[in-house]
């Protein structure tokens, strides 16, 4: 069982490491069992200065994080272990902000095509 979002923008939040409410840090901040968010064009400022704080705290792992996921992908595994992460020198923490910034990046290119996004949360 996962904690989707839905909406303007679609996904999964990650098992483990992501919160439902990962978007609040992005400048809308949800409600009750199920979170709504909405961002509009105002917001496009906000999220982008986030994104931004979150590729400065993880620097170079970024790279190395897309990396890794792109050599899961291509090797046909559908699963990895914490002890590869950590190989890598990435945590627990690294990898919650690196979801949190994919989460951004949706979030920030919907308002750009569409001038708004908004999604449904489960808690």
């Amino acid at each position: 069982m996962g904690r989707y979002y839905s909406g303007d923008i679609n996904g999964k939040f990650w098992f483990g490491v992501q919160a439902s409410n990962s978007a609040d840090r992005f400048g809308s901040v949800g409600h009750a069992h199920y979170i709504e968010y909405y961002f509009s064009e105002d917001n496009l400022h906000e999220v982008e200065e986030e994104i931004a704080k979150i590729e400065d705290t993880l620097g170079d792992k970024v790279s190395i994080i897309d990396n890794f996921f792109i050599s899961i992908r291509e090797s046909g595994k559908i699963s990895y272990g914490d002890h590869e992460l950590k190989d890598l020198g990435i945590n627990d923490d690294d990898l919650s902000e690196y979801a949190d910034l994919r989460l951004g990046k949706q979030i920030r290119d919907c308002i750009k095509e569409s001038g708004e996004c908004s999604f449904t949360a489960e808690l």
